[in-house]
């Protein structure tokens, strides 16, 4: 481990998805530059990240201690019948603002891939089965991503649920393959949810 302060710093930030060594390095000159103490104010910011936040008891999506349940389990105007499974917390926030669905959610944090090591276990797919088997539940809309390690996901999950007996479906593809939700426009992702489609 290196005991130069910038380079240690590049390499913690180079880890971060989508920042290569480039940027890192821009990051890190940038803030050393900056008036007043921005790199302390980041780090505290994270630490804070770290000690306050945490998974809601309910849907799995992230939220802080003092709100746990999340806000939106919280809320007592939403469709109790239904819940929309996606595959990260950001994918919640992407729903949330096409304004169209107005049932639960439950996030998986992730989907399966065998090659990268991420299995079944790994994912929060048995408090989904607890739920299900608690709550007055009569669909399941599986929300992942449109590729190859969403589709085995939610025919993963599918497979888990038929004993269940409950509708489950899967969005329609009005969201461009290889996309991920997150990034998709409301419209999209309002018309692929009103056209879902039933996994048998």
């Amino acid at each position: 481990m290196t005991s130069d302060p910038i380079r240690r710093a590049v390499r913690q930030l180079s880890r971060l998805p989508g920042i290569g060594e480039k940027t890192a390095t821009r990051l890190v000159y940038w803030m050393l530059t900056q008036p007043g103490d921005v790199p302390a104010q980041l780090a505290s910011a994270l630490q804070e990240l770290d000690a306050s936040i945490t998974e809601c008891k309910v849907c799995c999506t992230l939220t802080t201690h003092d709100e746990d349940p999340c806000r939106l389990c919280a809320r007592g105007d939403r469709d109790d019948t239904l819940i929309l499974v996606v595959e990260h917390p950001q994918d919640v926030l992407a729903f949330e603002r096409t304004g169209e669905y107005r049932g639960r959610y439950h996030v998986l944090h992730g989907a399966l891939s065998p090659l990268d090591g991420i299995t079944p276990d790994q994912l929060r797919i048995r408090p989904l089965l607890e739920r299900l088997r608690a709550e007055t539940v009569t669909e399941v809309v599986l929300a992942t991503d449109p590729n190859v390690e969403g589709d085995a996901t939610a025919m993963y999950v599918a497979r888990l649920l038929r004993p269940i007996g409950v509708r489950t479906t899967r969005l329609a593809h009005g969201i461009s393959v290889g996309t991920e939700i997150e990034y998709a426009d409301t419209v999209s992702l309002a018309r692929a949810f009103e056209y879902r489609r039933e996994l048998s």
